[in-house]
């Protein structure tokens, strides 16, 4: 089970004006489970995406990345799940094409119109056959609040659903901003998340868009580690239509900075789910890294600290094995760290400090912090005035056995 986390309900979900789903089963991988999204947008959205940095990027990755680079007004999305379309070669490449060539005949735009999305095993080839079959039930489908439903249709590992929406009043208008994501394995994005996709009804002119996805992604999905791996196929969208009358064309624009916010913090509840939700995670860590000199060492060592299998299976055990986190500080990379400068606290409890254990630390103190379902820990590396936080998860027994079992 999740920590600390469920799906809203469908009516939590807020329609997003110029944005419809569908869902479709279509045995992409697996029988009587819904596995094919559609997403139509009208006409006048602006759209921008950020990408996995993995060299194997999958063949709807490259397709995305080319389509949004021609310029083109985009119209649709399709998402399938069970077969992420990865190191499959050029044969891959011509599905994911041969996925936008349908959905842009079906609806009447360019394929190129078309952006393409996969997720689920890599190395198999996507039965694109099947998808094409699928499409126009995904079609009929197609309804503004379907939100819920696409967040189902769009899992594989996840035990739950990921789905977010806001609503935010600007200059007399109400702006609503909807986002769903999936992911619970394969989790360091060095970007963005496994998938992710938010829609705003705001005006965002591209330029403004294109920025604000980068920053949305490094606020959020940017800073999350479940076992880390970075995906294929890694993808985060943002749709913007323009319906609510309320237009954004630069950063000094009035409204600006509290729609801006929502979007952050929509993203943020999107990528803490996936870690929430963290294959088998019984516990969601905060690691708080603070007095860096520069954001990117404090990050260093938030992910050292949140990738160690040590520590990790520490927490699941709620054993107080506060050594591993010393050491996953001191391997993490910063050269010059005078380790005497260095503070540790798990939640209020000081563990560190002085290069090593706080004076005042006990073990009993550590242990029913440990304990606790939700834990940050906290590191004060004493340089600077740069910070950054990583959310992340332990490892359990169960991680083993659903990544074991992964294919069956």
């Amino acid at each position: 089970m999740p920590v600390n986390y469920a799906t809203p309900a469908a009516d939590q979900l807020f329609p997003v004006a110029g944005v419809s789903l569908g869902v479709a089963e279509a045995e992409i991988r697996k029988k009587n489970r819904r596995d094919l999204t559609l997403v139509a947008l009208d006409a006048g959205c602006t759209v921008a995406g950020v990408f996995t940095q993995n060299r194997f990027c999958a063949a709807p990755v490259q397709l995305c990345r080319n389509h949004l680079a021609g310029g083109k007004e985009i119209r649709a999305l399709v998402i399938n799940t069970g077969i992420a379309n990865a190191g499959t070669g050029e044969p891959g490449r011509q599905t994911a094409q041969a996925s936008c060539e349908a959905v842009g005949a079906m609806l009447g735009v360019a394929a190129d119109q078309v952006l393409p999305f996969s997720t689920g095993v890599i190395l198999e080839p996507l039965p694109v056959e099947r998808l094409k079959a699928g499409l126009p039930a995904a079609q009929a489908d197609l309804k503004a609040d379907n939100w819920h439903a696409a967040a189902h249709a769009i899992m594989t590992t996840d035990t739950v659903a990921k789905a977010a929406s806001r609503t935010v009043a600007v200059n007399s208008k109400k702006v609503t901003i909807s986002g769903v994501s999936k992911g619970a394995g394969m989790i360091r994005p060095n970007m963005a998340t496994m998938l992710g996709f938010l829609a705003t009804d705001a005006g965002i002119a591209q330029p403004l868009l294109d920025k604000l996805v980068k920053e949305a992604a490094d606020a959020s999905f940017n800073c999350i580690t479940v076992d880390g791996d970075t995906s294929t196929n890694d993808s985060y969208v943002m749709i913007a239509t323009g319906q609510s009358g309320a237009s954004f064309a630069s950063e000094t624009d009035a409204g600006w900075a509290d729609v801006k916010a929502a979007i952050v913090a929509v993203s943020v509840e999107l990528a803490q789910a996936i870690v929430r939700d963290g294959e088998g995670a019984t516990k969601f860590i905060t690691v708080a890294v603070e007095g860096g000199k520069i954001v990117d060492e404090c990050r260093q060592v938030g992910y050292a600290i949140g990738h160690s299998p040590l520590v990790k299976t520490a927490f699941f055990a709620s054993d107080p094995n506060l050594g591993r986190i010393l050491a996953a500080i001191g391997y993490a990379g910063i050269g010059d760290l005078d380790v005497d400068g260095v503070k540790v606290w798990l939640d209020d409890v000081l563990v560190a400090e002085n290069g090593g254990r706080a004076a005042a630390y006990k073990e009993e103190d550590g242990a029913r912090v440990m304990a606790q379902a939700e834990i940050t820990v906290r590191v004060d590396l004493g340089r600077g005035s740069a910070k950054a936080n990583v959310y992340t998860c332990d490892f359990s027994y169960d991680y083993v056995k659903i990544n074991a079992d992964y294919r069956s």
